[in-house]
């Protein structure tokens, strides 16, 4: 699969970054840019989304394979690699890490768990929200952003989502993201693969928002059983979408992680 991929400061790829639900590589950009200096990054818009093709079916085990191959390509002997996900590319993260563990030095993950996350924010109401927006009748981007305040009442998430709004050559709109499917695979997408085994040997950052009901006390047990290293911080004032609610926050704390790392690349 050809996934698309922003490349992010010069040099060597240290750290690859994987966005969430009706996302792109690029909502991760802030962050990315924020330690690219020492840490150059990779960008990735998942399968469905963004500019990376559509499949026929969904799985975390395929996603992580997808991206796995990537990286061999793209980095050869140069992989291992640190890996940023957030949501469901926090588990998109996780698979990589637990079915390809030779390729992933570091794993931060934003604001997940594996376990169910069918009680976060309500996917199901904002993917309905775009598949039902009458594109044939909107002729500007501020159109599509008073017609969808009617289910969609947050401008900031109302932004978010006008980022898949793809303007067609020739007139008229698209949606980047593959709608039908992900609303379909809704289950899978907020559920974990079984079958997925560790334990993963590497520390590993786990962040989440303290605003956000998405990783509570309870999936401390999960994430240790697969993630044995991984430690678990809050970061205030930060909902869901944590690195655009505390870019400065969380890019802090990732460049603090990665700079740890750095003492075992030379073992």
């Amino acid at each position: 699969m050809d996934l698309h991929v922003t490349r992010i400061g010069e040099g060597t790829p240290r750290v690859a970054y994987l966005h969430g639900l009706l996302g792109q590589g690029k909502n991760l950009a802030t962050i990315a840019k924020a330690v690219a200096g020492a840490e150059p990054g990779l960008l990735y818009d998942l399968p469905n989304h963004g500019r990376s093709p559509w499949t026929d079916t969904f799985g975390y085990a395929a996603w992580a394979d997808a991206v796995a191959a990537d990286l061999r390509d793209r980095l050869g002997p140069a992989t291992p690699i640190s890996v940023f996900g957030h949501s469901m590319g926090g588990k998109t993260a996780m698979a990589l890490a637990l079915r390809h563990p030779s390729l992933v030095r570091g794993l931060v993950v934003a604001d997940i768990a594996p376990d169910s996350s069918s009680h976060g924010y309500g996917f199901g109401r904002l993917i309905g929200s775009l598949r039902t927006l009458p594109l044939e009748r909107i002729q500007t981007r501020a159109e599509a952003d008073t017609a969808l305040a009617t289910s969609v009442r947050e401008p900031g998430v109302r932004a978010f989502l006008l980022q898949n709004l793809h303007r067609v050559p020739g007139g008229g709109w698209r949606w980047l993201p593959n709608l039908a499917l992900l609303e379909k695979a809704l289950p899978q997408i907020s559920g974990w693969p079984a079958g997925l085994r560790g334990p993963f040997p590497r520390p590993v950052l786990w962040m989440r928002g303290r605003e956000s009901g998405y990783v509570t006390d309870e999936h401390v047990p999960a994430m240790r059983a697969l993630f044995p290293h991984a430690r678990l911080i809050t970061v205030k004032n930060a909902g869901h979408w944590l690195h655009a609610d505390q870019p400065e926050a969380v890019a802090g704390a990732l460049a603090m992680y990665l700079t740890s790392l750095r003492p075992q690349l030379s073992r």
